[in-house]
């Protein structure tokens, strides 16, 4: 498959970020370099990077659907809450806990990307 120039440019972004962009982040980093870019390419062009497996889709409980890097193996994040910090999760932690629920239910986790929602250590002090 070609990779056509917003794709590029949509890597190349997400390789520059360590966390996930929304499609509106990511509209508004490449329309500073293509002041012509529309939304639905942006669309279009993380819908064929998904699809080929070279993006991942996540829901981070924001409101909308973020965009990573799809690396290779299992990765798994903890997301807080209040502040939206994530960290990411051990997949040999992560796989211990899915081992023990197919164990328990005979049901075989086929999950690659946990997302684990709380609060984090530093805004555990915080009152809410």
């Amino acid at each position: 498959m070609r990779t056509s120039s917003v794709e590029q440019l949509i890597i190349s972004l997400l390789n520059d970020n360590s966390g996930h962009l929304s499609s509106a982040q990511i509209y508004a980093a490449l329309r500073k370099t293509l002041p012509a870019l529309n939304m639905s390419t942006i669309y279009r062009a993380l819908e064929r990077l998904a699809g080929a497996g070279r993006v991942s889709v996540s829901d981070m409980g924001t409101g909308s659907l973020v965009y990573e890097l799809a690396i290779p193996g299992r990765h798994h994040h903890l997301v807080c809450q209040r502040c939206g910090a994530e960290v990411l999760l051990n997949d040999e932690t992560v796989q211990t806990f899915f081992q023990s629920i197919q164990s328990l239910s005979g049901f075989t986790v086929k999950t690659n990307h946990l997302i684990l929602f709380g609060i984090c250590q530093n805004c555990t002090s915080l009152p809410e």
